[in-house]
């Protein structure tokens, strides 16, 4: 349901006119008019790349326009300290990782309350209020960040732009790396807050989400503003929401390339799990898992924050050791191998945050990737330029090219991976990840940072690259819609143990499923949906195998 829209003031509490903003000598926003009036929610809506987050940053002064006005109640606040606007009111809390991995989570939080620092009561109730938002951060408030969930990293770094206690509030990418039932639960946060007179500019890359909760949209495209209205006006826009780049917009082949079921090629499965799990500091957050894929096999795990779905890729590729069970890779037991190892034998992930080489262009990060493939690594013959140095150069750059065509990445080739969006990022990763010919590709949170259109048109580009490769996949993702219409099989994890193993629309059928991860509002799990279900999620039945034990988790439970 969309928010009732907010009465109009003569005068906005924001105002942007002919915002003009570069990188270096690229130029990235053209002439962006904004107006946010106060005590209104304003979707801020557009496809990877478009300029939104820039524009965020302008505002902020993080990234002072090269051209326009910005004024905050008629002020004029161009290129302001990002530390003047604070004080003013404007809170902003970034896309990604927007905490201290170092610091505990009651550091991260105090660190928000700069402005009145010598007001210890101050403090604490600002800290009380946002803990009251997110009671699980309350059982960790000693740990550090770095400990927490990607989600839950979330929450801290929303917690944190709260306790600043803005007027105005900057949110990019509210729902990235949430359960769909925190997602529903933010919304309602979100609601309370304008209700309670706070103003809210939301980027967001779910149209779902952003329409469920905003008065107004605003929709960009190449660094200007294609459209603007009543966010209701929007449902009915496909022209405007269409796929720039994944698929080259064959996001309507979803229910058809769904429809196909996967053909086992071997009895045995490539990736074996038996009884693995770790703890950290005392807490365990992986417990007896077993998990088998396929040959060539779609699987999807899913769970709430802290479930323990991350941690699981990490004892599977190696990045944390396990401290019971056995993980086999094509028959090898690759338990006590280091993650390089277990790459060279085909084994390769992503991360919730697209690990990459900012200072190299998208072509030179392929050939980067592609290095396996080289005819020599010897850097003296690359110094002379001999013949095995040229055709390695040769043969990186074209493999690099076939890459960047078959991802529709022909726009981003030569630019720095500084300079792309966080969904742009990610499918250079994709790319990276393809590269590397390997027979598992272990994937976390694909979607995550990916506007809308491009996340429904992931899940046949994720099948048509299982067909093309025969490479299996290991799916860690939030976005229900994704996973259901991409994979052949779901496992569902609460507290560190599997609770559900089977298809997914008996999955997602489990009533323990519905109760720890889906919730209850419709759009927050169907965030990339095109509103419609293929059948009910939530049952009091379902046929979905329970393989482990313990009680069903709250929203966000304290596991990493």
């Amino acid at each position: 349901m969309t928010a009732a829209a907010a009465p109009q003031h003569p005068s906005p509490l924001l105002r942007c006119r002919d915002i003009e903003v570069r990188y270096g000598q690229v130029q990235v926003l053209f002439g962006v008019d904004l107006d946010v009036h106060e005590g209104e929610i304003v979707a801020l809506l557009g496809t990877n790349g478009a300029g939104k987050s820039t524009l965020l940053r302008a505002v902020t002064g993080l990234t002072p326009p090269s051209a326009g006005t910005v004024e905050l109640d008629g002020q004029p606040v161009t290129g302001a300290d990002p530390a003047e606007l604070a004080a003013r009111g404007v809170g902003f809390m970034p896309g990604g990782r927007a905490v201290f991995p170092g610091l505990s989570v009651r550091e991260n939080l105090e660190l928000a309350a700069w402005l009145y620092r010598d007001d210890r009561r101050r403090v604490d109730a600002a800290i009380d209020g946002a803990l009251e938002l997110f009671p699980a951060l309350r059982a960790r408030l000693g740990e550090r960040a770095a400990l927490l969930s990607g989600g839950q990293q979330q929450m801290v770094a929303l917690a944190q732009t709260l306790v600043a206690e803005p007027r105005l509030l900057l949110l990019d990418e509210l729902s990235l790396g949430l359960a769909p039932v925190v997602v529903g639960q933010l919304l309602e946060v979100v609601r309370d807050l304008r209700d309670r007179g706070l103003t809210v500019l939301l980027v967001e890359q779910s149209v779902n989400v952003a329409l469920d909760v905003a008065d107004r949209a605003v929709f960009m495209e190449k660094g200007e503003v294609r459209f603007s209205g009543a966010a209701a006006d929007l449902r009915g826009r496909d022209d405007l929401l269409r796929s720039v780049f994944i698929g080259r917009g064959e996001s309507d082949g979803v229910a058809r390339d769904a429809a196909r079921t996967w053909v086992p090629t071997s009895a045995e499965p490539v990736l074996t799990a038996r009884g693995i799990g770790c703890s950290f500091g005392g807490v365990r957050a992986v417990a007896d898992v077993d998990l088998d894929v396929g040959d060539g096999e779609i699987v999807g795990i899913l769970g709430a924050n802290g479930a323990g779905k991350t941690t699981l890729l990490d004892l599977l590729s190696g990045f944390v050791t396990a401290d019971q069970g056995i993980v086999r890779l094509a028959g090898e037991d690759v338990t006590e191998l280091p993650p390089h190892r277990r790459a060279t034998m085909g084994l390769a992930r992503t991360f919730q945050d697209a690990r990459l080489f900012p200072g190299l262009t998208v072509a030179e990060n392929l050939q980067v990737a592609l290095d396996g493939e080289a005819f020599t690594h010897d850097p003296v013959a690359a110094t002379l330029r001999l013949p095995p140095a040229i055709l390695t150069e040769i043969l990186l750059g074209e493999r690099a090219e076939a890459l960047i065509v078959a991802l529709g990445l022909e726009a981003f080739r030569d630019k720095r991976v500084s300079q792309l969006s966080t969904g742009s990022r990610r499918v250079v990763e994709l790319a990276s990840l393809v590269a590397q010919n390997a027979r598992v590709l272990l994937l976390d949170e694909p979607s995550a940072g990916i506007a809308q259109r491009e996340a429904e048109a992931l899940g046949p580009l994720l099948r048509r690259l299982r067909d093309a490769t025969g490479s299996a996949l290991v799916i860690v993702e939030h976005d229900v819609a994704l996973l259901r219409s991409t994979c052949d099989r779901l496992v569902a994890m609460d507290l560190g143990a599997v609770i559900a193993v089977g298809p997914p629309d008996e999955v997602l059928a489990d009533p323990l499923v519905a109760t720890a991860y889906l919730g209850s509002n419709i759009v927050a799990v169907e965030r990339s949906g095109k509103g419609r279900r293929r059948q009910p999620l939530r049952s009091s039945g379902g046929n979905a195998r329970p393989t482990g034990g313990g009680s069903v988790a709250a929203a966000s439970s304290p596991r990493r």
